[in-house]
């Protein structure tokens, strides 16, 4: 009796957990475990910080499990919907949405949210859509179209300002944009007309982003100011040495050199605390999530899939780029967060979507084979 009680409930736990993608699913907790380890350490002067991370990985792994449980064909049906909201709600914010810390990037629609943080998603679902109606017939013309989806998004969220999402966002639209078949003659004019146009694109920058590029030029020219963060965080990374100070024992963040070290920042924290060898574990992490990305995307079974889960697997590939090198002082602060480690509710759950579709994209691979 008790042998038969155990097997109907493993039948009816079985099929919930066969939604994750086991080799997917363990990477993230594997990132999310050492975010929560580094975060306890950055955040012991922030109470509350690590109890609310909590439950914002609680919140991104159902998020994660619904998306896992969307076939893609109902993805596809909603893209372009999703999009037209996402658009329609990045006008509202533009004409009347909340301003703090002197962006405008927030509207109140009973709950207060970040409608450029939709488009993350948003942008390759509808540009994946795009190019499945029009798979096997391209044209250069229908690549035209694709960017001007793109633009009108990006453009709008640069107004807010807000330069880091903007650039994410337009990364998520050109990874698919290029995987459905961009030409390699196209990509090197575009590369050649964006870097004669730099001129041009520095005088349309706020004084606080052009700040942050002569920071990273000489970050010693303001070392109190604007070239506070990455002196420290630069320092915190180079002290760690091979093997960290060890957990807890980080002095740049405990001292509070070391500023967002819970958000943007928390790469610094960890570099310090677990050095040259903890870096390189948590590489390895980010490697084998990207990797497992590709192949779902190589092994999609429809155009529409392949595009997304490529072009989201690329996402993660970003935000752990642009994270890393702007810590470590080569690349200009923008404020990225750290894939699945750095503090923050809208991050996680949007990256957690993402991972939830990559599995979607993966199980129904299964359940159309069989």
């Amino acid at each position: 009796m008790q042998l038969t009680e155990k097997r109907s409930i493993w039948q009816i736990v079985k099929p919930h957990l066969t939604v994750f993608d086991g080799t997917l699913a363990l990477i993230i907790f594997l990132i999310m475990s050492t975010g929560m380890v580094t975060l306890y350490s950055a955040g012991i002067d922030f109470p509350g910080r690590v109890e609310d991370q909590m439950r914002n990985i609680i919140v991104s792994f159902v998020v994660m499990f619904i998306a896992a449980n969307v076939p893609p064909q109902t993805l596809m049906r909603f893209a372009v919907p999703i999009y037209t909201v996402g658009v329609a709600l990045l006008v509202a914010v533009a004409m009347f949405g909340m301003i703090k810390k002197g962006a405008r990037r927030w509207i109140n629609v009973g709950i207060v949210i970040q409608p450029s943080e939709i488009m993350k998603i948003a942008m390759p679902l509808m540009l994946a859509w795009y190019f499945q109606k029009r798979e096997g017939m391209l044209r250069w013309n229908h690549f035209l179209v694709a960017a001007l989806l793109l633009l009108v998004p990006v453009l709008l969220i640069m107004r807010q300002p807000d330069l880091g999402t903007s650039l994410l966002v337009a990364a998520a639209g050109f990874y698919v944009i290029f995987l459905a078949g961009l030409s390699w003659k196209v990509l090197l004019g575009l590369a050649i007309a964006g870097g004669a146009s730099l001129p041009i694109a520095w005088t349309m920058l706020h004084d606080y982003q052009r700040a942050r590029v002569m920071m990273l030029i000489d970050p010693t020219a303001d070392p109190l100011g604007k070239g506070f963060h990455i002196i420290q965080s630069t320092i915190a990374i180079g002290s760690g040495g091979i093997a960290g100070k060890g957990w807890l024992n980080g002095t740049q963040a405990h001292l509070e050199f070391i500023p967002e070290r819970t958000t943007d920042f928390i790469f610094a924290v960890f570099s310090e605390e677990f050095g040259l060898i903890g870096n390189g574990v948590l590489l390895f992490l980010y490697l084998m999530l990207i990797a497992r990305g590709l192949v779902i995307a190589a092994n999609a079974p429809t155009f529409f899939a392949r595009l997304l889960a490529g072009a989201i697997t690329l996402i993660f590939f970003t935000y752990a780029f642009v994270n890393m090198g702007m810590v470590s002082g080569i690349l200009p602060v923008v404020g990225v967060p750290l894939p699945f480690m750095s503090y923050g509710g809208t991050a996680l759950v949007t990256l957690g979507l993402g991972a939830g579709i990559l599995m979607s994209i993966q199980r129904h691979r299964k359940l159309v084979q069989t």
